[in-house]
């Protein structure tokens, strides 16, 4: 890393987002660190000082977006942008699902993401220069049953973030999609099972993840090519998952 960088990371507490924190804080970026936890970030910014500005912020909540960008240090002008801040909610078929799950899946992966890019892009296009990371998922290319909604939501990070590539065509913004597969050791499917530890941790049994470390050295990495090089879609999986045929219904 050439020069100092200043790096917003939503969802930030815990998971993917501590992660991304501390590899580029021990790179020595800035990190804005913001969550709806208040607590885990003030954890997080102990450990790692000054370096971590906190900001207790939930994205799906449109105004307080605009407030937590606009009331920034003016010297903190962000050079990454990495949304992070999503979850899934239930592996129920269509049909059976609950609305409100749904709900929440769009506000935090969809509107939230949006909101917070359309906050900080005019600031990166004025200056020239900026990169806007979202973590998408595989769940958004490869359908799987009970990934309805989640899976819709990964695929508008995926569409959206080429049209920011197009959009932003000759701004000198970048702007890649990062797609893990299964990541283990966060609360991930914790939170999809309503923080049914024991569903959670068969999601996981006999296997070897990716790990939130994984996802975050792909977002470091992209970050940090060359300004030229913009790296459009990482989609990366453990070595223990792949690719299962179609289904076929059968009549007995």
């Amino acid at each position: 890393m050439t020069q100092q960088q200043t790096v917003f990371v939503t969802g930030a507490s815990a998971g993917f987002g501590d992660a991304i924190a501390r590899r580029f804080v021990a790179e020595g970026a800035r990190v804005v660190a913001v969550a709806r936890s208040a607590d885990k970030l003030e954890k997080l910014a102990g450990e790692l000082g000054d370096a971590v500005l906190p900001v207790t912020l939930d994205v799906s909540d449109p105004d307080a977006v605009q407030a937590a960008v606009h009331n920034l240090p003016e010297e903190w002008q962000v050079d990454v942008l990495v949304n992070n801040a999503g979850l899934a909610k239930g592996l129920e078929p269509a049909h059976k699902a609950v609305l409100q799950d749904w709900d929440e899946m769009i506000a935090t992966n969809v509107r939230g993401l949006a909101h917070v890019t359309r906050a900080l892009l005019p600031g990166m296009v004025e200056r020239g220069r900026g990169h806007v990371i979202n973590i998408g998922s595989i769940a958004g290319t490869y359908p799987y049953p009970g990934g309805n909604v989640y899976g819709a939501t990964k695929a508008f990070v995926h569409q959206f973030s080429l049209n920011l590539r197009s959009d932003l065509h000759g701004t000198g913004v970048r702007v890649t999609n990062v797609e893990p597969g299964m990541v283990g050791g966060t609360d991930f499917s914790k939170v999809r099972f309503d923080g049914d530890q024991g569903k959670a941790d068969k999601v996981y049994e006999g296997t070897t993840p990716l790990t939130a470390d994984d996802v975050a050295e792909s977002v470091f990495w992209a970050a940090n090519q060359p300004p030229h090089v913009n790296i459009n879609v990482i989609e990366l999986m453990p070595v223990v998952q792949s690719f299962s045929a179609l289904q076929i219904y059968r009549e007995s």
